[in-house]
């Protein structure tokens, strides 16, 4: 590419003080490479649960219509007076969307470590990712090895990282084996991977007979689904074998936490010991760190007095670690990129095509199976 670009279309997110949400593609300005910056060609974004916050607004996209053309759609959407609260910061402002991507280095600032980006493919954790163009700092990219794609890239940094980083955290807190909820999920397929090198025992919780088979297809010995009858006594006997006391729960809401926690307790107490009122001696841990499920996390404390429940996100996890580890954890991200940090994908769409009723019908519900990928040189 001799001439960069000047102006590239981004997919914008806004929501209107009418209490409405308006989706659409914009000509945004391309900014030129500083000393240390690159311009980045975006050809690959996936759809995450952690965009449709800010990209939907949590809209009742139900009740979505479309104007505008097909190149250019306008999605509008009503948001609910009682949300419309919540989202006062935002109101009335333009905000682009996608947290992560990959793409070709087409451009870069006179700086020795900009200069060797050039052509290179790279996985970028940027913001405003369903763009055409993205102007990026070098640290910001995640170079990929000789013939992996940006298709390949797109997906380097949140679902791996957050799978690495459960893994590291039960280190850290000093247990040897885990639970994972919502297990068939591209992100679940990765930890199961990990756990595998790793020897770490993992627990894996599904909803369905076929996401059972997918993992067990993948080398997984402890799935429990929840649709059978036999789930807490399966769940209960996965936990004692893989001495999994902590979980990681992608649906948050409902009464799943409370059944790990169930589970966690019935497991330590089957290994007898003393009779205590206050439970057993074994400390059990759910963190929560996705919203697949929007109604209250329901507890119902019969599991003793040692246990927790807290949240748990990427960038402080990545922040506590400091910059050292985390970079060895995108190391090894960037050489397993094709192996056990692979995404599957369902659907592959333009900007354009990510705002047609139908693609956002089926990524708003975040279901387990149906990951979207845009590509905005579509």
């Amino acid at each position: 590419m001799s001439e960069l670009p000047t102006v590239g279309r981004q997919l914008r997110s806004l929501v209107k003080s009418s209490g409405e949400l308006e989706l659409s593609l914009q000509d945004v300005e391309v900014q030129p490479p500083g000393d240390k910056e690159v311009l980045v060609k975006v050809e690959a974004s996936p759809i995450n649960p952690s965009d449709l916050g800010l990209l939907l607004a949590m809209s009742d996209v139900s009740r979505a219509t479309q104007s505008g053309t097909d190149d250019n759609p306008v999605v509008t959407a009503p948001i609910s007076e009682n949300i419309m609260g919540a989202l006062a910061a935002r109101v009335d402002q333009s905000m682009p969307a996608g947290n992560e991507g990959a793409g070709v280095v087409v451009g870069a600032g006179a700086s020795d470590e900009a200069q060797a980006l050039m052509g290179k493919t790279v996985a970028v954790l940027g913001g405003a990712m369903y763009s055409e163009f993205r102007t990026l700092k070098t640290h910001q990219c995640l170079v990929m090895n000789e013939g992996v794609s940006s298709k390949d890239a797109a997906s380097c940094f949140v679902n791996p990282l957050t799978a690495l980083g459960m893994v590291e955290t039960m280190r850290e807190e000093g247990f040897s084996g885990l639970v994972h909820t919502a297990a068939a999920s591209n992100l679940g397929q990765m930890l199961q991977k990990i756990c595998l090198a790793d020897d770490v025992p993992l627990v894996n919780v599904v909803r369905k007979p076929e996401q059972e088979s997918l993992l067990r297809d993948i080398g997984a010995n402890l799935v429990c689904d929840s649709s059978k009858d036999s789930f807490a006594k399966d769940l209960k006997e996965a936990i004692l074998e893989a001495k999994g006391y902590i979980a990681f729960d992608a649906t948050g809401g409902g009464d799943l936490a409370n059944d790990l926690l169930t589970a966690m307790e019935a497991a330590a107490s089957a290994q007898g010991g003393d009779y205590s009122r206050y439970g057993s001696d074994q400390h059990k841990q759910v963190y929560i760190y996705g919203g697949l499920e929007r109604s209250h996390t329901v507890l119902k404390r019969s599991y003793g007095m040692q246990w927790g429940v807290g949240g748990w996100l990427l960038t402080p996890f990545l922040q506590k670690i400091g910059r050292e580890k985390a970079s060895e954890l995108r190391q090894r991200v960037a050489d397993e990129v094709t192996t056990t940090f692979k995404s599957n994908y369902t659907q592959e769409v333009s900007l354009g095509g990510a705002l047609s009723l139908n693609a956002l019908s089926v990524y708003s519900q975040q279901a387990t199976g149906q990951k979207f990928l845009v590509n905005p040189s579509l």
